[in-house]
């Protein structure tokens, strides 16, 4: 008889099974396939440590990163998209916000309202990619555009973080109408000489990309983030030519003149103290 008996498969004092890991504790980054533990990843503001990639970012670790600590002050959180369309599908409208909400602890793809960054008052919007992939609905577009006639009734900066996957095709041609609500309003905070930056992350896309993302008086990215209107097969059918290498990537974009510069996350929020000091008293 054997003196020690021999553990089962995958069992036992040894390496752990797969399913004894908890979910989520390590993520492989899609950069340089290195796994990253998600505790480091949180305290490096979800930057792989071994290649830079950037990975999302929830609307709540932007602000948090960004602005002064304690100083943000949220608008309009009462506001909730409604299915006018009534839109059937494998599964309603109503169903799929309800799912979101669930997941993302947020009412809509966009967190806004008003704080400091580094003592300079600013309004802020942000838009966080979990939610619907931050589809532009009329909510989002409302609580945009609050946010920057706040900031204009206050005479303060307005800063929008982007990073959309386009129009919300569950409310159709409202959706739609957000993008020239949202331009108009800057349109009269840039008649009032105040600033406006505009932050684009990975990606922007589509109608956001088309109205308030490309509107800023400083535009500045992520670095490799995706960033365009169509999608590269969409554009290749339309044009019948092929695309430049690199195309619709922030780099791609900042040598041709759309984007002013690329800022690395952990940079981000010094850069934007910098500009909004540079850009006059009305900014103090």
């Amino acid at each position: 008889m054997a003196i020690f008996k021999k553990p089962p498969t995958g069992g036992g004092g040894g390496r752990k099974r797969r399913s004894d890991i908890p979910e989520g504790l390590f993520q492989k980054c899609p950069g340089c396939n290195e796994v990253v533990h998600e505790i480091e990843l949180t305290e490096n503001q979800r930057v792989c440590p071994h290649c830079d990639y950037h990975f999302s970012q929830s609307a709540k670790e932007r602000i948090e990163s960004l602005l002064d600590p304690g100083s943000f002050v949220e608008m309009d959180a009462s506001l909730h998209s409604v299915d006018s369309l009534r839109f059937q599908g494998m599964a309603t409208y109503k169903d799929r916000l309800k799912k979101y909400q669930e997941s993302t602890g947020l009412i809509d793809a966009v967190l806004s309202g008003y704080g400091t960054l580094e003592g300079i008052r600013v309004a802020i919007a942000v838009m966080d990619f979990a939610f619907l992939a931050a589809t532009m609905g009329s909510v989002v577009g409302e609580r945009i555009t609050r946010a920057i006639e706040y900031a204009t009734t206050e005479r303060i900066p307005i800063i929008i973080i982007s990073a959309s996957g386009g129009a919300r095709m569950y409310e159709g041609m409202l959706s739609l109408m957000q993008m020239a609500k949202t331009s108009g309003a800057l349109a009269r905070h840039g008649e009032a000489r105040l600033p406006y930056i505009s932050i684009l992350t990975n990606p922007t896309t589509a109608g956001v990309m088309a109205s308030y993302a490309s509107l800023g008086d400083i535009i500045v990215a992520e670095p490799k983030s995706m960033i365009g209107f169509a999608g590269p097969r969409v554009i290749k059918e339309t044009t019948h030519q092929d695309l430049p290498k690199g195309f619709q990537t922030a780099e791609f974009l900042e040598e041709h003149g759309l984007i002013d510069q690329i800022v690395h996350r952990r940079k981000l929020r010094p850069k934007i103290a910098e500009f909004l000091r540079f850009l006059g008293p009305a900014a103090a």
